[in-house]
């Protein structure tokens, strides 16, 4: 059986944002930190710990037919390295423009070896 490569092609700089989850009044609630609060967590060697590498791919996004109106969702595929702690309550963000994007599914952990992650995110932004 021939193992499986990832080819990570010039990999840009990510974000993992983890929330934190409280309960009050039988209601979840899941507070994000900020891409910078984030960034601001360190190790012990004062490397950031939520910071890594992996390809963003976009593929000009997903189109959409919603109640009669065609519309392009902003969504890209994502392929890293393996991380136990990026999970699908995760956010994700590009650290260079900042823009936050929620993960879509539970990432695939290939072949489950935990070498390599791949998962689908989709942007978060306002707007009517």
């Amino acid at each position: 059986m021939s193992g499986f490569s990832i080819n990570i092609t010039n990999p840009i700089p990510l974000v993992l944002l983890i929330p934190k989850i409280s309960t009050k009044k039988g209601i979840t609630n899941k507070e994000y930190p900020t891409v910078d609060e984030a960034l601001a967590e360190k190790d012990k060697n004062g490397n950031s710990i939520n910071l890594f590498f992996g390809s963003f791919k976009t593929y000009g996004g997903t189109e959409k037919t919603v109640n009669g109106v065609y519309s392009i969702e902003d969504t890209a595929n994502i392929e890293t390295m393996y991380r136990s702690d990026i999970t699908g309550v995760c956010r994700i963000a590009r650290a260079e423009d900042k823009a936050v994007f929620d993960i879509i599914n539970e990432p695939e952990d290939i072949n489950q070896r935990h070498q390599f992650l791949k998962f689908k995110v989709k942007r978060l932004k306002g707007g009517a």
